[in-house]
């Protein structure tokens, strides 16, 4: 096995990265949800009746994915699209009951996530880690 310690900072991340991401697949797909779905979904818990565009913006994602991912969500039930009232040429999202009723137990998926993730990590140490990924974003939004 590789020493991962001689690994540069990005490489580490993007490991880091990778198996974050099949870890929250699997434990998602055990809510039935696909990857993408439970950050559209806590956007509505925080503010349901948004337009899609603004969804994609606040999960990062082009508007054509957007639109695939909520009409997969619409078909399974999680969410309903209305046309805006004052400008019926923008849709806005809705949760169902269904999407609703997911909200707490994707909510202690993530919980589970974040502490498999920082399984024997102090406070501080954690402290430490987000002060250096939140320097890490903002320098990073520099670039693009």
């Amino acid at each position: 096995m590789e020493d991962i310690g001689s690994w540069p900072a990005v490489r580490l991340l993007m490991k880091a990265m990778k198996l974050h991401r099949g870890n929250t697949h699997a434990k998602l797909e055990g809510l039935g949800l696909y990857r993408g779905q439970a950050a559209i979904l806590s956007a509505l818990w925080n503010e349901e009746g948004i337009a899609q565009t603004e969804i994609a913006v606040r999960t990062w994602v082009s508007p054509a994915t957007m639109t695939h991912a909520l009409q997969r969500m619409e078909q399974v039930g999680l969410i309903e699209r209305r046309r805006d009232a004052e400008d019926q040429r923008r849709s806005r999202v809705y949760l169902t009951d269904v999407g609703r009723a997911l909200e707490a137990p994707v909510n202690r998926a993530w919980a589970d996530i974040e502490g498999e993730m920082l399984d024997g990590f102090s406070s501080e140490e954690e402290t430490l880690l987000r002060q250096f990924l939140m320097r890490m974003i903002a320098l990073m939004e520099k670039c693009v």
